[in-house]
């Protein structure tokens, strides 16, 4: 006999893969030590690992600094130093006189890397492309790894081993963030991690911090309309938004620093938005804000003390602070049909004037829609 148990999302969003594609990837699983799940037959899906490779691999693309690189390639004209050891061993016992080994500096991106690069785009899309006719996230995938394919098509690709990839992050210890988290990347590739879904990966246990994923569908909301109006926006994951704080008497510290979610800074504004993956909102219904149980309530006041403290850094012409909870679909749209789905409130305190906001907004858009209908800020 088998038994299993069908587990639905808290907040009815359609998936974890299309909230992935949503937020550009920025989350990845967390590889379990656990045992495979005995007798499982499922797949793994596609995008497990081949979201976060893709994604890594175009920062990596991004941060590549174009520069002098040492290139050797057989010619016809002498050009830089010309390898008269390989001449005689290859040309000339071969009789192609013609063919001069050269080795001379040229000016790009490290082509290295970006062969290494090509080969792991190529092994991704090839995993996924087995499964694409079944997956929509797989297709979606599918596209992304030919967009970055066309960007390396100058370069042959290249099996990264092991050692090349540690010989590379070693070279530079300040290397960048986006070249390291790419490298890993690659490293997942060359291990055969199972990349799109392999029956390798058959049973495989992972997690997702759900709070972490939350907060970066939030960003990715937050970072579309922000392109809109022109706003800058910084990030807590980034350590973009970090306020270390200082205490005369570290023994005695309860805090290190404070960190909102998402900045955004437009011309005479500057929007702070907490995400907070909580059941606050959830729990109510289209009757209204007011139904909290008393620990809901002690932990909402956690809340907006935390966010107005995130404000209290910031000097501008207006300070808005919003409060970001999921909610589900048919409650978020039955408070929105009220002018309901948010709450504000103002503080003023001589100039200096808050725009406190609650928001409650559905997690994952269905049917092709990019969020919720009102903007976040």
């Amino acid at each position: 006999m088998t038994a299993g148990l069908v587990v639905e999302p808290r907040f009815g969003w359609a998936g974890v893969g299309s909230v992935l594609s949503q937020t550009g990837w920025a989350a990845a699983p967390e590889f379990l030590e656990g045992p495979l799940v005995p007798g499982s037959g499922r797949e793994v899906p596609p995008w497990v690992l081949a979201g976060p490779v893709l994604a890594r691999i175009a920062e990596l693309l991004d941060a590549l600094r174009r520069g002098y690189h040492t290139q050797e390639e057989v010619l016809r004209k002498p050009r830089g130093r010309i390898l008269w050891g390989r001449y005689i061993n290859e040309s000339l016992t071969s009789g192609r006189w013609a063919n001069l080994p050269c080795r001379y500096p040229e000016l790009s991106a490290d082509p290295l890397v970006r062969r290494m690069a090509r080969w792991g785009l190529e092994r991704v899309r090839t995993e996924l492309a087995v499964v694409g006719g079944r997956d929509p996230i797989a297709r979606l995938l599918v596209s992304l790894a030919d967009e970055l394919l066309f960007r390396v098509r100058d370069v042959l690709p290249l099996v990264p081993r092991r050692g090349d990839l540690e010989r590379v992050e070693a070279s530079d210890r300040l290397l960048a963030t986006a070249l390291r988290r790419g490298l890993e990347a690659l490293g997942w590739v060359v291990d055969e991690r199972g990349l799109g879904g392999g029956r390798e990966m058959d049973g495989l246990a992972w997690a997702l911090p759900l709070h972490e994923l939350w907060e970066n569908y939030v960003e990715a909301l937050v970072r579309r309309e922000a392109a809109l109006v022109g706003g800058s926006v910084r990030v807590g994951r980034k350590r973009e938004t970090v306020f270390p704080l200082e205490w005369t008497d570290p023994s005695h510290r309860s805090l290190g620093h404070l960190v909102p979610d998402v900045v955004v800074f437009t011309s005479n504004a500057v929007h702070i938005v907490d995400a907070k993956y909580k059941a606050h909102l959830a729990e109510l219904d289209e009757h209204g804000w007011q139904r909290f149980t008393d620990d809901a309530r002690e932990a909402h006041r956690a809340d907006i003390h935390q966010v107005l403290a995130y404000a209290a850094l910031y000097s501008a012409d207006e300070v808005h602070a919003s409060l970001v909870y999921p909610l589900r679909r048919t409650t978020y749209e039955a408070l929105a049909r009220r002018g309901r789905d948010r709450s504000v409130a103002h503080l003023l305190h001589g100039a200096r004037r808050v725009r406190l906001e609650l928001r409650g907004i559905p997690f994952g858009a269905e049917g092709g829609e990019r969020g919720p209908r009102h903007a976040l800020i």
